[in-house]
């Protein structure tokens, strides 16, 4: 009887510690992923760009989306400006910034980033010329004796990105507004970048000399993505992040983020 006793009470004191540890753990955890930072390209409006009032802060559709997904994983994501589109992509890979707000895919990329699934929006990439020196364009050869130019380290999908690192005369510069200016004075042939967010800083900068191809380059899709050395990289965030974004792909939220965006950039403008 006594040594049934003296067990129970093992067995008890036992459970006890382990559901301790176990509770200490789930503290940890989640101290880590209290807060998580997110960042992206601050040149891509109507998806995102940096707020006049606070040039910290990212805004645009994405951060609408970012906001809604904070909410629905119960965990705070913090948009920021942590640099130019190329900074960015360094900083996810060291586990500096645990999500990124938007990029296409490519091989490379993944080295260093899980990409979560489904994709939230689909984009197409324009080749833009000047008005002033138009030129043909139905296919990628078409450019090849052309001099280019695209903001760094931006991807256009795996196979344009094969194809033109051999084949096409491509500059790389550090800004939308710098590839823009350089098509505007005639120094490059055509620029390759999205037509969206093109526009949109076209306009901003005034640049009305300025037009896209009807065919484009590419059509990809974005992604969140969440840094392997992350600490708050785990399957169960994961799998609550594309939990969150098959539901915001049924209820097709994504309109209703560049609706928001749209009017918000425009106001911004006057």
């Amino acid at each position: 009887m006594k040594i049934a006793k003296i067990f129970k009470k093992v067995s008890t004191a036992c459970l006890l510690f382990i559901s301790s540890l176990s509770l200490s753990g789930m503290a940890g955890a989640s101290q880590h992923c209290a807060v998580m930072t997110a960042s992206g390209n601050a040149e891509y409006p109507p998806y995102l760009w940096r707020s006049p009032d606070n040039p910290q802060r990212l805004v645009g559709a994405i951060a609408y989306m970012i906001d809604d997904l904070s909410k629905e994983i119960g965990v705070k994501i913090d948009l920021l400006y942590k640099g130019p589109w190329g900074r960015v992509q360094t900083l996810v890979a060291k586990g500096r910034v645990d999500i990124t707000a938007g990029a296409f895919y490519t091989k490379s990329r993944e080295d260093y980033m899980d990409y979560l699934y489904p994709e939230f929006q689909g984009t197409a990439t324009a080749v833009w010329y000047n008005l002033n020196t138009p030129f043909e364009y139905d296919m990628w050869s078409d450019l090849k004796s052309l001099r280019g130019v695209t903001v760094i380290n931006n991807s256009f999908g795996q196979e344009f990105d094969e194809y033109s690192a051999n084949e096409l005369e491509i500059k790389q510069v550090a800004s939308l507004e710098q590839g823009l200016r350089m098509l505007s004075a005639s120094r490059v042939d055509y620029l390759i970048y999205e037509k969206n967010p093109g526009m949109a800083y076209a306009k901003q900068i005034d640049v009305p000399d300025l037009d896209t191809h009807k065919t484009p380059i590419t059509r990809q899709n974005l992604y969140l993505t969440a840094s392997k050395a992350s600490k708050c990289n785990t399957p169960e965030l994961k799998a609550d992040i594309e939990e969150a974004l098959v539901l915001f792909n049924t209820q097709n939220r994504m309109a209703s983020y560049l609706q928001q965006a749209h009017k918000l950039w425009a106001e911004q403008q006057k």
